[in-house]
């Protein structure tokens, strides 16, 4: 075990959970649909939903967040602060996640699963595993990508396109050597070459298709995934035909190899509040959102269900209301976007931030005029929300070196950009205590009726409906196209995929698809280099600049203080 690790792990809370069992009926979830994993994780059947006492409908709360920095702005901590600070106020919460994926746990990013008093425990078991879902999808997927090739190498009846086959492997790991490979070397025995590569696995289209699966019954949820993988499109005739994993016959062996994933799992914060985790497409190169079917199961039985959407406004939130709410038919009631003073002093682009290396003590120093010049992100992600009709909450996560002059500047900001009101956040070392005052403000403004609304209709083109979200939500004046993308574009409009909302992959570290831009940019053109089509989880999927699909790892990773010590307990992954 390295010392490093042994440093991480002396910060690391304990806490009791209690059974998942007791959870579970605390939230009137009867036993015949718990399926425990263990002692502290549960799925939950879906049936809960067909045979629901309940006709109320809880508050449905987003929480997104600023254009990230390498800090990290503690979005699922406020989220999961949150929920337990409704339920310190006597309401009954649930908080709705993704799970996390075993590639930034053991890269750079972390597991996703909140931190000090306010995170999900046991969190090792949060991040490592789960129930398995991820494993599911993974291995689903590369089954339908074996039956492509396989298509293609006995007798290709389908006369499919190699250069045009669509699905690639996955694998849930960072691995950048793996973006560009050769499968069917070695011989006529071992395939046929051709070029192709791996995605992570939250980049499959079937990650994307679990999360949107909608039901209320496991039966109903089950046919509706059958159906969605059917149409996924996994490779084009020669004569641009689509083929999709029906017509390669794979879609019913990978239904049934996700047949357990469509059930959400039940576990619990460090003060005992029910989580629900289920899915977990990134917002970057998905869609960036926790489940349908667990955020039904959540508004079915709880007076608030607390949600997030992957990465800042511009990413997850855009795509949780113009894909998730479009699919599902289910209205916010609120947003809460998340804000660090240091985040907005880093906007100004003064500040270089070197992960795993000390801050710059000019960073933590009181400078409001620092805050202010980093300030236009934040109302721009303010301006964001609001062009979906939602109102919004600011909530500051706080840190020991924040001083009141600079939350005064963020308080006065956010009020002038149209935030409906604003809060400190002490929830990482106060737990729900420390977010009473942004709880309180969230049931007020969330009494209020929203006036919700998409961002575009379906009917456009795709070339319009990419148009405006690069110009209303990035700031971009105009937009290119590469000469595939603009044959992508063209083929899958005359295939009829025209009427699909837009899934944008770029960069989530700038509001621009340039991850050195901060601020908020405006006046510059968005580049679209690839198009490509998830018609099984229903949308069109552009990559904008450089965006991988498959991310890489750093010079140094987690995964090197990832150890387990004497007695056989992990250490260094927190």
């Amino acid at each position: 075990m390295t010392n490093k690790a042994e440093e991480k792990n002396k910060n690391l809370q304990t806490f009791s959970p209690k059974p998942i069992a007791e959870i579970a009926k605390n939230l009137g979830i009867e036993e015949r649909y718990l399926e425990p994993f263990g002692r502290n994780k549960a799925k939950i059947s879906l049936d809960l939903l067909a045979n629901t006492k309940t006709t109320s409908k809880g508050k449905y709360i987003l929480v997104s967040a600023v254009t990230p920095t390498p800090l990290g702005e503690g979005k699922t901590t406020t989220t999961i602060g949150l929920g337990m600070a409704l339920a310190k106020l006597g309401k009954k919460s649930i908080i709705a996640l993704r799970q996390s994926s075993l590639g930034p746990t053991f890269g750079i990013k972390g597991g996703g699963a909140g931190g000090g008093k306010a995170q999900i425990i046991p969190i090792d078991e949060s991040i490592l595993h789960l129930t398995g879902d991820m494993h599911a999808v993974a291995q689903a997927h590369n089954q339908i990508a074996a039956l492509v090739d396989n298509a293609w190498f006995h007798g290709n009846a389908l006369d499919i396109d190699p250069e045009q086959i669509q699905i690639r492997r996955v694998v849930d790991v960072n691995d950048r050597f793996l973006r560009h490979v050769t499968v069917g070397q070695g011989g006529e025995a071992d395939g046929k070459a051709r070029s192709s590569g791996f995605d992570i696995t939250t980049a499959s289209e079937l990650m994307a298709i679990l999360a949107l699966v909608d039901g209320k019954s496991n039966n109903e949820a089950l046919q509706d995934l059958r159906k969605r993988i059917g149409r996924m499109v996994v490779a084009f005739s020669k004569s641009g035909k689509p083929i999709t994993a029906e017509d390669v016959k794979a879609a019913g062996a990978a239904t049934v190899l996700m047949r357990d994933t469509i059930k959400p799992t039940l576990m619990q914060t460090a003060e005992n509040t029910p989580v629900l985790i289920h899915a977990g497409p990134f917002a970057n190169i998905a869609h960036g959102c926790s489940s349908i079917v667990a955020d039904r199961i959540g508004l079915s039985i709880a007076d608030y269900v607390i949600t997030e959407a992957g990465f800042a406004a511009d990413m997850g939130a855009e795509k949780f209301f113009d894909i998730k709410c479009r699919t599902s038919g289910l209205m916010p009631d609120a947003a809460v976007l998340v804000t660090t003073i240091r985040a907005l002093k880093v906007h100004t682009g003064k500040y270089k931030i070197i992960p795993g290396k000390p801050l710059p003590q000019q960073l933590l120093a009181e400078n409001p005029d620092d805050v202010l010049a980093g300030s236009p992100n934040l109302k721009k992600q303010i301006e964001n929300l609001r062009k979906f009709g939602v109102p919004v909450v600011v909530a500051i996560n706080a840190f020991p070196e924040d001083k009141a002059s600079e939350i005064a500047i963020i308080e006065s900001v956010a009020r002038s950009a149209g935030a409906a009101d604003v809060a400190v956040s002490r929830v990482y070392a106060n737990g729900g205590e420390g977010g009473i005052d942004l709880a309180k403000i969230v049931m007020r403004i969330a009494e209020h009726t929203p006036s919700f609304h998409v961002l575009y209709p379906e009917t456009m083109s795709i070339k319009d409906k990419i148009g405006t979200v690069a110009r209303e939500i990035y700031g971009a004046s105009d937009v290119s196209y590469s000469p595939a993308a603009e044959q992508q574009i063209a083929k899958f409009e005359a295939n009829g995929f025209g009427n699909l909302p837009i899934c944008m992959a770029k960069t989530h570290l700038s509001l621009s698809h340039d991850a050195s831009v901060k601020g908020a940019p405006t006046g510059y053109t968005f580049p679209i280099r690839e198009v490509r089509a998830s018609i099984g989880a229903g949308f069109i999927y552009p990559l904008a600049g450089t965006m991988m699909t498959m991310p890489g790892l750093a010079v140094h990773t987690n995964a090197e203080n990832i150890d387990i010590d004497d007695d056989g307990n992990i250490v260094g992954l927190f």
